[in-house]
């Protein structure tokens, strides 16, 4: 057995206390260094988790020659230069998503990466969920066949505080960075760039973006339908319909849970998965294995595909 990835964590907020408690349920990575801006943080994230090292200065967690691979888990406007920096220390790096705020930083954190050779993922953790493995060799086996539309929403309610992260457009704010991403990203596995961009978005209270509908096209001529709002709960489901069949996703779509095989026939076959904690130590388990295979990137989470879902993401801001 390869020994562990030791990982060093750049911020201390909610993503990130999810990433430390998963990766507790794996062998293929512990995390030995923390880093904050501040003492406080840093040290009682370290308590929390059991970290060696906390720092508050993310310079000095880059410099520790234990530190194997970065963990990005700061507000969206900060993944840029906080990945550039791990980047120019010579560390892989696993960017929490939504990846960066535009595509042109998208473009410019994939450039260096390259440039440096160093490996270098978009945390989208439901890429490496079970229920998604199972339902991408089932597609790629044909049992779908021809796939003719994917549907995706994820609704959340957020009390209206101008002070919230999700509302503040100084921090990122809005629905589609961090609710539609999630069904962006679906539809982007399945069916791959939009070739026709729509969509009706309204504004939240701070001015950020805060309900979406989205209707991509195909040159295959698939269609995707997908919506996100920080309004209210929804079903959060999912389905995809082939000309063969249709898989329709359980609630919440994007965490572990469980899926329904339809066939045209109307006979259905049941998938359940057994999972522990939220779900993200798959993808941890992903970079370690990229990385101890000498991989730069995720043949399941390409840098390619990244930058192209923050062009998409780019364009549904667009009917602003």
């Amino acid at each position: 057995m390869t020994s562990p990835l030791r990982w060093g964590v750049i911020g201390t907020g909610r993503i990130a206390h999810t990433f430390a408690s998963d990766i507790q349920l794996i062998d293929e990575g512990v995390i030995v260094a923390v880093g904050s801006r501040s003492s406080e943080s840093a040290n009682a994230f370290a308590n929390e988790f059991n970290i060696p090292h906390p720092y508050s200065s993310y310079e000095e967690l880059l410099t520790n020659p234990d530190v194997d691979v970065v963990y990005v888990g700061t507000p969206h406007p900060m993944h840029h230069d906080n990945a550039l920096l791990a980047l120019e220390h010579g560390k892989p790096v696993l960017v929490e998503k939504a990846f960066t705020m535009t595509a042109s930083e998208a473009r410019d954190l994939v450039r260096v990466a390259r440039e440096k050779k160093l490996f270098m993922m978009e945390a989208m953790w439901t890429r490496f969920l079970p229920h998604v493995v199972a339902i991408r060799e089932l597609i790629a086996n044909g049992e779908l066949g021809e796939i003719v539309t994917v549907e995706a929403d994820h609704g959340q309610w957020f009390e209206e505080d101008p002070a919230s992260r999700l509302f503040a457009p100084e921090l990122g704010g809005g629905a589609l960075l961090d609710l539609g991403v999630y069904p962006i990203s679906f539809a982007s596995m399945i069916l791959g760039e939009p070739s026709r961009v729509t969509a009706l978005v309204d504004l939240a209270f701070t001015g950020v973006d805060g309900q979406s509908s989205m209707l991509f096209g195909y040159e295959s001529g698939a269609h995707a339908v997908l919506t996100c709002t920080t309004r209210a709960r929804s079903a959060t489901r999912a389905s995809i319909t082939g000309v063969k069949a249709r898989i329709e996703i359980d609630g919440d779509f994007y965490a572990p849970t469980s899926f329904t095989l339809i066939k045209r026939s109307g006979d259905e076959t049941r998938f359940e998965f057994a999972d522990e904690g939220r779900g993200l130590h798959h993808e941890a388990v992903e970079v370690a294995r990229c990385i101890h295979e000498g991989l730069l990137e995720s043949p399941a989470m390409p840098l390619d595909e990244t930058v192209s879902i923050m062009e998409t993401i780019e364009k549904v801001l667009g009917f602003l």
